[in-house]
């Protein structure tokens, strides 16, 4: 069994949830690696990371929750982390046309496809924590985040708040803007347009200060105030 047995922490009534640490509004891009702790997770589940371009999303959703850990140290950064890798290795299971034609279309964050990845992800998570003798305990808060990241739209915890927050960010990167705009087929002006609505959404204190530096910067690089 793992020592970190204090799973997770209470959400602030409070919202968006203030930060206690440094936000840091950098581009993601130059954030420094947290460490090599979970090399064997990744490892474990790059088949899943195949789908989806989930080996270019997860790996910038989590640079963003570790960035997000150091604003909010009280929360445990280790639910945190195994929560983002594993959230949405659920895409790999699930029919891949469906990925587009529903969980893409009008109202499709509520659609049924959303939902099975979200408890395929889980299962994945279930399959694999205890070869890292993660306790029962911990594999619960963390499936009870993944189970509910996209569909539900309130944060049970502290944690959960961080990876909604994190997996949302990627969008407002310059990577994460041009793969939406591709998968919706619309410009990157559009999807810039979608990201001004979607900015309130965030949660905590430290990601709509994140969010809102990396769309001034997208909407710069891609001169989307021109090329509309």
């Amino acid at each position: 069994m793992r020592d970190n047995e204090c799973m997770i922490s209470e959400l602030p009534k409070v919202r968006p949830v203030p930060a206690s640490g440094p936000i840091d509004i950098a581009p993601i891009s130059v954030v420094e690696p947290v460490g090599h702790d979970i090399d064997w997770l990744w490892q474990a589940v790059i088949p899943e990371l195949r789908a989806r371009m989930n080996d270019v999303h997860i790996p910038i959703c989590m640079a963003y929750a570790d960035r997000l850990c150091v604003a909010y140290p009280h929360a445990n950064s280790e639910v945190v982390r195994v929560a983002i890798l594993l959230h949405d290795t659920g895409w790999a299971r699930v029919d891949q046309e469906r990925i587009f034609s529903e969980a893409f279309a009008e109202g499709g964050m509520q659609s049924r496809i959303r939902y099975q990845h979200e408890a395929e992800s889980c299962t994945i998570a279930r399959e694999i924590l205890p070869r890292g003798g993660y306790s029962e305990e911990f594999i619960d808060a963390v499936t009870s985040i993944i189970d509910g990241h996209d569909t539900r739209d309130q944060p049970l915890s502290l944690e959960d708040a961080i990876v909604k927050d994190a997996d949302r960010l990627w969008r407002f990167d310059r990577v994460g803007t041009a793969i939406g705009a591709m998968w919706f087929s619309i410009t990157p002006a559009e999807y810039v347009d979608r990201l001004l609505d979607e900015l309130p959404l965030l949660h905590t204190e430290a990601g709509l200060a994140i969010g809102q530096a990396d769309l001034d910067r997208t909407k710069a690089l891609y001169l989307t105030d021109i090329i509309r």
